[in-house]
């Protein structure tokens, strides 16, 4: 079997390789590179000349690696992280030893996520967290590509792991919330504090824009009707104030209810089934440096005091 050649590829092409990689589109990429399209197309031609064969499958939703993409993406990883951390040592600047990157989706921003950060910054205050949103899917891609170290991500019932790539991620339930209803505190149904699912029907929905890797959310799960959605917000909380604004209906953990903004009543929902939401904290399989150990910890502290589900 014949060795490939890679003496003549550049960091720079390696880098963009793991953005196309997490991004899964080559316009996304040049996008957050700030490079063309073309120049994108280029590198990754360069890299796949190197390796002989393709690394990316071109499909109309997007890019997937291929089992070379994969192996040559856990590489690049490794080679990336070394040569920026050479980069520091030789510029006198200090070691990231004590740094951890943490990604999450979006409604652990609102309590889980900033709860954890200010203990670890009272009991380890040498470590240094880098931490970013995203949705489910673009996490899980960003631990694959090496760019975070710990993700806290959400999921659906029936609870399948978030990808079928090998290794498969360590995954760690940190909680387990039903989903609630949150309506206006002047509608009809604010006068209670649970609704009967079948009360949904015919409402009007605050939800994120639908998009192919996640579903509508914000939206009662299973309702028997087609949901007139009156507005789209991908921030939680824009959501909240729209709903104080009498604007329509949106869905939101239990475990937020204290932190909605005046004008919103969280109800528990009768009847359907049973909509439960768990909180992941993911990782490759792999040990973690004592920082994202810390962390885990932290966060894990924090999904504790959040109580069990209501």
């Amino acid at each position: 079997m014949d060795v490939m050649d890679f003496t003549d590829v550049s960091l720079v092409a390696l880098r963009v390789f793991r953005e196309v990689a997490e991004r899964r589109t080559l316009t996304a990429a040049a996008a957050a590179l700030g490079y063309t399209q073309s120049a994108v197309s280029r590198q990754i031609a360069t890299l796949e000349r190197a390796a002989g064969s393709p690394l990316l499958e071109r499909r109309h939703d997007g890019v997937r690696l291929t089992p070379a993409g994969h192996v040559v993406l856990r590489r690049a990883a490794t080679v990336l992280d070394e040569i920026d951390a050479t980069a520091r040592e030789l510029a006198g600047l200090p070691t990231e030893v004590g740094t951890v990157r943490l990604g999450w989706f979006t409604s652990a921003g609102a309590l889980l996520v900033p709860r954890a950060l200010a203990a670890l910054r009272r009991t380890h205050p040498a470590v240094t967290v880098h931490s970013r949103e995203g949705s489910t899917p673009a996490l899980v891609r960003a631990l694959r590509a090496g760019t975070v170290d710990l993700a806290v991500v959400a999921s659906l019932p029936p609870f399948r792991p978030p990808d079928t790539e090998t290794p498969s991620l360590e995954l760690e339930v940190l909680a387990e919330r039903s989903l609630h209803v949150a309506v206006p505190a002047t509608h009809p149904l604010a006068a209670a504090d649970s609704v009967d699912v079948a009360d949904l029907r015919g409402q009007r929905w605050i939800a994120t824009p639908s998009t192919v890797e996640e579903g509508r959310l914000g939206v009662w799960p299973g309702l028997d009707e087609r949901p007139e959605i009156a507005h789209t917000a991908r921030d939680w909380l824009a959501k909240l104030h729209l709903v104080a604004a009498g604007c329509g209906l949106t869905t939101v953990p239990g475990s937020l209810a204290a932190t909605v903004p005046p004008g919103v009543r969280v109800l528990t929902v009768r009847g359907g089934s049973q909509e439960q939401r768990r909180i992941l904290l993911a990782r490759l399989p792999r040990p973690l440096s004592e920082p994202a150990a810390r962390l885990a910890d932290a966060l894990r502290a924090a999904a504790a005091v959040a109580g069990p589900s209501h």
